[in-house]
């Protein structure tokens, strides 16, 4: 698992194309797994801070407890803006319980509330150029990986450095 530093500094076109995505709008969505592994989806903002990335939630909210019993995460940037492709991340989600720390990120006049540290394990950026669709991964310390499927044809499979 990586820090979104980790991940800026090991695909840095890749990063900043994913972080063009996610502040194209306020909100995304979240997927999270329930307590039986069925999945749930909601709404969630994003927040940078320092070498981290972090998602808040109310107070006892489900996608919390969520969160809470399983930190499997994935989120997918907010689809309905057209340019710069379709960015996901994925990895598990560590809360941050101690108030000090909390604070540090959401401010001093923080209310009780969720806040969670999001350890990558995965992102990938994906878009269209003419007939070509365009799959990009990087996942924490291996290359990375372009897939391009040109005319709805086989898929060619591409390690970059």
């Amino acid at each position: 698992m990586a820090t979104w530093q980790r991940f800026t500094a090991e695909a840095p076109e890749l990063a900043e194309k994913v972080l063009a995505r996610f502040l194209a709008d306020k909100s995304h969505v979240l997927a999270t797994l329930r307590a039986d592994g069925s999945p749930r989806v909601s709404g969630t903002e994003v927040d940078f801070h320092g070498p981290d990335i972090f998602v808040g939630s109310m107070l006892d909210a489900v996608k919390a407890r969520d969160l809470r019993r399983d930190g499997r995460f994935a989120i997918h940037a907010y689809p309905g803006v057209e340019d710069g492709g379709d960015a996901k991340i994925a990895g598990v989600a560590v809360e941050i319980t101690d108030w000090e720390e909390l604070k540090s990120v959401v401010g001093e006049d923080a209310e009780p509330s969720h806040l969670f540290r999001l350890d990558l394990t995965e992102a990938v950026l994906t878009w269209v150029d003419t007939d070509t669709l365009w799959v990009e991964r990087w996942t924490p310390g291996r290359p990375r990986v372009r897939f391009a499927r040109p005319g709805n044809g086989p898929v060619i499979r591409t390690e970059l450095s």
